[in-house]
C-alpha cells in the first residue's frame, strides 16, 4: 500500500485547513486504517526532503554547502519554513512515533523523501505544482514571494527525476527488511539560474553539487539516478 495523499501547493491562504489538517490528520487516519487491514505486508509513505530539512530548497541554518545532508543528520525545522514543509515534517514524526510505539507490527513501513521532483508528467494534467514550478522557472515568472526568493538568492536547487521517484517507490514496495527506514531521493543540485538555462535548452554555467546524499537509496533500493540535465531536457521537449 502506498500513501501519497498530501496536498502540495506554494500559495497558501489558510495553512491549517489547506495543508496541516489534510497532511497530518490524513496521515493519522491512514495509520489507523492500515491497522485494520488484513493481509497487509508493506506500506510505503511518500514523504519529503522536508522531513530532514524544512528550510529546503535552502540549506539548514548554519550549514555550508560542503557536505551532503544524509539520513544520519539531525532533522532541521524552523517555524519560518513554508507551511507545506512544516506539515510534511510533522506528518513524518507521526509515522516515526507510530513505528516506535508498535514493535509487533505484522507489516513493514518504509518512507521515501524526494527533493524537488521534476520531469515530464505521464498524465495530461497541468495543475501539478511541480510541473507548474518548471513552467515558472523556464519563463522566469514569480507569482509569489517564495519563487521570487529563489530567483533573488540564486540558491542551489536539489532535483530528482519523477521517474526515479516512481522507481524508488516500486523498489521499496518489494524489498524486505527495511522497516522504519526513510530514504532521501535526489539527483544533483544546480543553481536556479542554471535550472532556468537548462529548461531553455542551454548549458549550465556552473558544475552541479550534491546538497543531499543518495547513497542509502543506491545501496538499499538499488537506485541509479538520472542526470538532472536529462530530466530538464525531457520536460522542455
Amino acid at each position: 500500500m502506498i500513501h501519497g495523499g498530501t496536498p502540495f501547493q506554494l500559495d497558501v491562504k489558510d495553512p491549517k485547513t489547506e495543508l496541516f489538517d489534510p497532511t497530518i490528520k490524513g496521515t493519522e487516519n491512514f495509520l489507523e486504517a492500515i491497522q485494520q487491514t488484513d493481509g497487509l505486508q508493506k506500506v510505503v509513505f511518500i514523504a519529503s526532503v522536508a522531513t530532514y530539512n524544512t528550510n529546503h530548497p535552502l540549506l539548514p541554518e548554519g550549514k555550508i554547502d560542503d557536505k551532503p545532508i544524509s539520513e544520519n543528520d539531525e532533522p532541521f525545522i524552523i517555524e519560518q519554513s513554508h507551511p507545506y514543509a512544516q506539515a510534511k515534517f510533522i506528518a513524518n514524526q507521526v509515522v516515526t512515533k507510530f513505528i516506535a510505539d508498535r514493535k509487533d507490527l505484522s507489516f513493514e513501513i518504509i518512507s521515501v523523501s524526494p527533493v524537488g521532483v521534476m520531469g515530464k508528467s505521464l498524465s495530461a494534467r497541468e495543475d501539478s505544482t511541480s510541473t507548474g514550478l518548471q513552467f515558472l522557472f523556464k519563463n522566469k515568472i514569480a507569482p509569489n514571494a517564495f519563487v521570487q526568493m529563489l530567483y533573488d538568492t540564486d540558491s542551489n536547487f536539489a532535483i530528482v527525476d519523477v521517474a526515479d521517484v516512481a522507481d524508488a517507490i516500486y523498489s521499496a514496495s518489494l524489498k524486505k527488511g527495511l522497516h522504519g527506514k526513510n530514504y532521501l531521493l535526489t539527483g544533483e543540485s544546480y543553481k536556479v539560474s542554471d535550472v532556468i538555462r537548462m529548461l531553455n535548452q542551454e548549458n549550465p554555467v556552473e558544475k552541479p553539487t550534491m546538497m543531499y546524499s543518495n547513497d542509502f537509496a543506491k545501496h538499499d533500493l538499488g537506485m541509479t539516478f538520472r542526470p538532472v540535465q536529462d530530466t530538464l531536457k525531457w520536460y522542455s521537449e
